[in-house]
């Protein structure tokens, strides 16, 4: 499925209507009235904090228990281990009010929100926001793949997930290549897998760091986090990889692309790139630390090409830094069957704002209409960036957005070499309408090589990516499974993903041939019930609204 609506529009609309706000108990007073009750609502959190934030004390907070006559009792945990901190205070039965988590931290998952949804314990939130949260009405309204990811196939809303629509994050798998050696040796920019053997050839072969050794590495990448494996990149010229479960809807059917001949075939091309000693072999067994040691080699520059979300994660792009400035995107590439990029929206299903049954009706509404207040522009402004003049600024004379189409919003101001941290937002807890309309009209240095251009410069080498994904993508993070198939359906994702990675490496790397192994890998596929998966994918994707 296409990505929905129009992000012109929405930034149209956000900047032209008025929006409600925070009602009476009735939903239609004044924007950020607290609840009708004149004495303070306490409400008990369970929150995540990070080591430069002190939410008891935190600017914010104090503003939000003004706004909204409340008492915010913090329990807060770091982001190490917070996963099982939330789990035991679930299972002790003393948990809070209101869970209210950073989504990359943690996250209350599908499965969960059904499971204590069903039990009690978690509180649906359909008529608190019909009632007094005109803003995240409105969003759900607008945009149907988060009304979905958010909508229990029961119709009940058990808990909300952040809206942070990060550009860069959509289109993870990006290739950047050392331009300053494409120059050095007279090559063009490749544009197909076949230009890109060659140019991978050369950087091996003629010595572009010109210290009389071979000891240039052509390509690299890392296993450790999304967006800097090798395969997705270069199996998008033969075949959609969208390197998170191998599955594509074409026709409104749902299937895998990991038993297909073009499958093979990909494999097959980035193996015939192993062999010649293209592709650095720790590129399938180191983290990003040791990936980064070969991008900022300090000796001689090392790295003709890395596949990342962006830049930093293997070479150090600050100013100054000797190789920041050489490694520029290049578009996907056209293969013999495809020229596709991984999309995947930015978006993970789950909740991070849950209410329980420990939550009086009365701490109940104050609950939603304070997130309801992160859903204005306002709001999302103030919990995130902190207090304007001394965190953010507004747009001055010059001032270009990211998106230079649009006019610009706010500009963040860093902290000063020494400054301690100002503990006046929320930060990443707090991003809950940051759509992509918004985080476009941020202002961002003209010059994509300075540290304050960083952001242009992702968002320019995604502009490449943009609209390169199928026709019908496979929406897995809008999708529900039916609670009775739930259990089955996580251990058969777990292994299929395994097995599919496994192989893969083990063709690329000659562990297994694929012209006398592949026909009982596919019968492993087989043998991990694969038609089964399918059909239970299939059911979630006929039955979600996005499907319609």
């Amino acid at each position: 499925m296409r990505k929905s609506g129009s992000f012109a529009l929405a930034f149209i609309l956000l900047l032209s209507v008025a929006l409600a706000g925070c009602s009476s108990s009735k939903g239609s007073g004044e924007e950020g009235s607290g609840p009708s009750s004149g004495d303070n609502v306490t409400i008990n959190v369970f929150a995540h904090q990070s080591s430069d934030t002190n939410l008891q004390t935190n600017k914010f907070t104090k503003k939000m228990e003004e706004k909204f006559n409340m008492k915010i009792n913090w329990t807060t945990v770091p982001f190490d281990g917070a996963a099982e901190k939330r789990q035991i205070s679930l299972a002790s039965g003393d948990y809070p009010d209101l869970y209210f988590l950073i989504p990359w931290v943690d996250r209350f998952s599908q499965t969960d929100l059904l499971k204590f949804g069903q039990q009690g314990v978690i509180v649906p939130l359909n008529d608190l926001i019909e009632q007094y949260a005109p803003n995240i009405k409105k969003v759900l309204d607008s945009n149907e793949y988060y009304k979905a990811m958010n909508t229990a196939p029961d119709g009940n809303i058990y808990g909300l997930t952040g809206l942070n629509e990060c550009f860069h994050c959509s289109y993870p798998n990006k290739m950047w290549m050392n331009t300053k050696w494409l120059k050095q040796l007279g090559l063009s920019e490749p544009t197909t897998t076949e230009e890109f053997k060659k140019v991978l050839k050369a950087f091996k072969t003629k010595d572009p760091n010109g210290n009389g050794k071979a000891d240039e590495v052509p390509l690299s990448g890392s296993i450790e986090n999304f967006g800097v494996h090798i395969i997705p990149y270069l199996m998008n010229g033969f075949i959609y990889d969208d390197d998170r479960t191998y599955l594509i809807a074409k026709n409104g059917r749902v299937d895998t692309v990991a038993n297909k001949p073009e499958w093979k075939e990909g494999l097959a091309y980035i193996k015939s790139l192993y062999d010649e000693g293209l592709i650095d072999p720790g590129a399938f067994t180191q983290n990003v630390g040791a990936f980064k040691k070969i991008g900022d080699n300090a000796d001689a520059q090392l790295l003709g090409a890395g596949a990342a979300m962006h830049p930093s994660l293997f070479v150090n792009t600050a100013e100054g830094a000797p190789y920041g400035k050489d490694y520029n995107p290049i578009p996907p590439l056209k293969g013999p069957h495809a020229n596709y990029a991984s999309y995947n929206y930015p978006i993970d299903p789950g909740a991070s704002f849950v209410l329980t049954n420990k939550a009086s009706e009365e701490t109940q509404i104050a609950a939603i209409k304070m997130l309801d207040y992160l859903f204005t522009q306002e709001g999302a402004m103030s919990a995130y960036l902190g207090e304007e003049g001394t965190s953010w600024r507004k747009p001055e004379e010059g001032d270009v957005a990211l998106n230079d189409q649009v006019e610009p919003l706010y500009k963040a101001i860093p902290l000063s070499t020494g400054e301690e941290p100002r503990n006046d937002s929320w930060g990443a807890l707090s991003q809950y309408n940051h759509h992509r309309a918004y985080r476009d009209a941020e202002v961002q240095g003209k010059d994509i090589y300075a540290g304050d251009g960083y952001e242009r410069r992702l968002y320019e080498a995604t502009l490449l990516m943009e609209g390169k994904e199928p026709e019908e993508v496979f929406p897995h993070w809008a999708l529900w499974v039916d609670p009775a198939n739930a259990d089955e359906t996580s251990m058969m994702q777990t292994n299929l993903k395994d097995y599919i990675d496994q192989n893969a490496l083990q063709f690329i790397t000659g562990a297994k041939s694929l012209e006398k192994d592949w026909d009982d890998y596919v019968k492993g596929l087989e043998g991990l019930n694969i038609k089964r998966y399918l059909e239970i994918m299939q059911a979630a994707y006929d039955t979600s609204s996005i499907s319609k």
